[in-house]
């Protein structure tokens, strides 16, 4: 009995353990935000019934945000670590390239730049997916290295 009673006592015990959260900062899932920042471009989260704002990350892309501004215009913001503060960005609908381009951060690596940029880019296939792809465009062969795809859709 007391062997039992000792049993239960620290099964009881390590059920209310708790772990510290994990600073995995290499993930592509959208994090969500509950709280509605000021509008930066004129546009209100809360206005146009949103309740929540979808950030994107992975290594070298923090906070990223995506709004749609006009009917087909986008604007984009967020903070990357890049080498010599350049990234590099494409729209595609799932077969082909439909726009691409570059810009550059405030701040080059080790350190994370702001950047935004706004686009214009239209679907060509009605029942296509439009995706913003964010990278780095590797120094060595040209290749793209730490993609961030975000839904625009």
């Amino acid at each position: 009995m007391k062997h039992l009673l000792i049993f239960l006592g620290l099964f009881a015990a390590s059920c209310n353990t708790t772990t510290e959260p994990s600073d995995n900062k290499d993930t592509s899932a959208p994090k969500t935000a509950t709280t509605n920042p000021p509008p930066t471009s004129g546009i209100d989260d809360h206005e146009h019934g949103r309740d929540t704002i979808d950030l994107y990350r992975n290594a070298r892309f923090q906070n990223v945000r995506v709004k749609k501004i006009g009917d087909s215009t986008y604007s984009v913001s967020g903070k990357a670590q890049m080498f010599e503060a350049t990234y590099m960005w494409i729209v595609e609908d799932g077969h082909e390239e439909l726009l691409k381009g570059y810009g550059t951060t405030d701040a080059g690596a080790p350190e994370f730049g702001n950047f935004s940029f706004t686009f214009n880019v239209k679907k060509r296939r009605p029942n296509s997916k439009l995706h913003l792809v964010l990278f780095e465009s590797s120094p060595k062969d040209g290749s793209r290295q730490h993609e961030l795809p975000v839904p625009l859709d």
